[in-house]
C-alpha cells in the first residue's frame, strides 16, 4: 500500500475543502466536485498542493483544507464521508498510474517515515502498488 497517505492528503488537497458541519464529519459540500477535472489537469493539481504544503497562495477554501489537512492523516480520514472514501480510492488509483513521481514527492514530504501509510493500512481496501 505505497504512499496511501499520499491519497488520502491528495484527497483531503483535490476534494474537500474542509470545513467541519458538525464533530462527526467532515462537511459533504464538496462530495460532487469534478474530480476528474481536477486530477487531469495539472496546473489545478498542483495549485491545491501547492496551497496546503505551504509552497503557494491559497484560496479561501484552500486555506480552510490546510488547517484541517493533518487531523484528517492523523485519524485515517476517520470523519470522512463515504464519498470521500471511495474518492480517497480513486484519487489513489490516479497517483498510481499517472503521476508516481508526485507521489513520491508527497509522501517524502508529509510521511517520510511511512507512519500515516502503516497506521491507516487496510482502511481503504486499496491495495499494494
Amino acid at each position: 500500500m505505497k504512499y496511501f497517505t499520499v491519497a488520502v492528503f491528495v484527497f483531503v488537497v483535490a476534494v474537500i475543502a474542509v470545513s467541519f458541519a458538525d464533530d462527526a464529519k467532515y462537511t459533504s459540500k464538496y462530495d460532487n466536485i469534478d474530480l476528474d477535472n481536477i486530477l487531469k489537469n495539472d496546473r489545478l493539481l498542483k495549485n491545491y498542493i501547492a496551497c496546503v504544503d505551504g509552497s503557494g497562495k491559497c484560496t479561501p477554501d484552500g486555506e480552510e483544507l490546510k488547517k484541517h489537512a493533518k487531523e484528517a492523516m492523523d485519524n485515517c480520514c476517520e470523519k470522512c464521508t463515504d464519498k470521500q472514501k471511495e474518492t480517497i480510492k480513486k484519487v489513489y488509483k490516479y497517483l498510481v498510474e499517472n503521476k508516481a513521481d508526485l507521489l513520491k514527492d508527497l509522501r517524502e514530504k508529509f510521511d517520510p517515515k511511512g507512519e500515516y501509510e502503516e497506521k491507516c493500512k487496510g482502511k481503504f481496501n486499496i491495495a499494494e502498488a
